[in-house]
This record gives structure tokens, C-alpha cells and sequence, in this order.
């Protein structure tokens, strides 16, 4: 473990692991937002478990939001949402970010972890401009064995493609305040998912939904 900057005296931390050979480039984050702590804590127990073993090069940014985390906030300690920073990067955490970024290699697959307060149900948004083999069903039927499907017509103000998947329009052009999600898709990959816990249920299952759905996203991502 590492780390590529530090907030009033927090630090920024990641964990790369390169694997010699083919092998694929796999980038996962989590505490974007400091009130979702489902998703630092399924980080931290799959790193802890050894999921990232050789299958792949592994690229993880495990608490981006450090000052929000310690606050239990949304935004970070200046009030900001990061989440909106990506394209405009007004706040220091997201210029570190995307500074550490640019010095990797391109992903074959990015993985952000979060939670919906509003979801009574898991869901996914997908961004795949390439028409990739899609990796949303083994994550939507990985998460249903502990948690239900978010199945509204509408997600988060968006329509969605199936249940528990929405697949927005992703052109960075058609956007303003990039999130994350957008960046690495503008910049950094072409095949990029934002996973949805719904922060209603308890948070041992949340983390629970999560490192599932994760788990058979990186099954299907280094096979063979």
C-alpha cells in the first residue's frame, strides 16, 4: 500500500499489483462519497482475503474521499461533491487522483464501488461504448443471492436497460461535471461499471452485495 497524495494529513492510498505476462488491467475505487462506507470496507476485506492475486494487474484506489470518510459526509471536507469534479477538477483529491491516473497504464476493466441511500435494491450503470461482452449479468445475478434487484423503470432519475441495469449515455461531450465513471471511460478504459449497494439494508450486507457482484465481475474479466 501506497499513497498518491494526502488531504489536511490524510492519506490518499493505493495498491497496484503488476502481473507479468497478458494478463488484464483491472482498477477498482471506493469512498468517493464519505457517508457509503459499504464500499471501503468491501475493498479492504477482498484485499485482505487475497483476491488479487495473479489473475490480473490490479490497480486500487481504496478511500478517495478521506476527509468526507472521517466526517461521514458526502462531500469532502470543503463541501464539494467529487463526483461532480472529474472534468473541471477543482478540488485537490481528484487533481491527485487524476494525476496518479495518467501515470498507469489503460484498464481493461474499472470497477467504482458505491452506495444508494434512495435504492431499495442493488443496480449497476454500465458504460461500454465499444460493445464489449458485458459483464452486468453475472454482477446483477451474483448480487441477487443476498439482495434484491433494484427493478424501477427509472434508476436515479434514468431509465433503465434491464433490471438493475442502466446504460447511459456516455459521451464525455454530452456531459458536465464528469464523475469519476466518466473520466476513466473518456480516458482511461472501455468497459467501465459503478456499482449501487442499497445503504438501506444493514451494512454487513451491503459489504456483502458488493464483494459478490465484484467477485463474479473479476471471474468472467480474467478468464482464460
Amino acid at each position: 500500500m501506497e499513497q498518491y497524495g494526502a488531504i489536511d494529513g490524510c492519506p490518499l492510498p493505493t495498491f497496484t499489483k503488476r502481473t507479468p505476462g497478458p494478463r488484464p488491467r483491472i482498477y477498482l475505487s471506493a469512498g468517493m462519497h464519505g457517508d457509503e462506507p459499504a464500499a471501503p470496507l468491501a475493498l479492504r476485506e477482498m484485499l485482505s482475503a487475497g483476491l488479487f492475486d495473479a489473475r490480473a494487474s490490479w490497480f486500487l484506489c481504496p478511500l478517495l474521499n478521506p476527509t468526507g470518510h472521517a466526517r461521514g459526509t458526502r462531500e469532502n471536507a470543503a463541501g464539494h461533491d467529487l463526483n461532480r469534479d472529474y472534468q473541471d477538477l477543482r478540488q485537490p483529491e481528484t487533481r491527485a487522483h487524476v494525476a496518479w491516473l495518467e501515470r498507469q497504464p489503460r484498464f481493461d476493466l474499472t470497477l467504482c464501488l458505491h452506495e444508494d441511500w434512495e435504492s431499495r435494491g442493488f443496480y449497476l450503470y454500465e458504460l461500454n461504448p465499444a460493445n464489449r461482452p458485458s459483464l452486468a449479468p453475472e454482477m446483477i445475478n451474483a448480487a441477487a443471492q443476498v439482495c434484491a434487484i433494484e427493478d424501477a423503470a427509472v434508476i436515479d432519475g434514468r431509465e433503465s436497460a434491464a433490471p438493475g441495469i442502466i446504460r447511459p449515455v456516455s459521451d464525455p461531450l454530452l456531459r458536465a461535471n464528469w464523475p469519476e465513471a466518466i473520466y476513466l471511460r473518456n480516458h482511461h478504459t472501455t468497459l467501465s461499471y459503478t456499482l449501487e449497494s442499497p445503504s438501506m439494508l444493514p451494512l454487513a450486507q451491503r459489504v456483502r452485495v458488493l464483494r459478490l457482484a465484484v467477485a463474479a465481475a473479476l471471474t468472467r474479466a480474467t478468464r482464460g
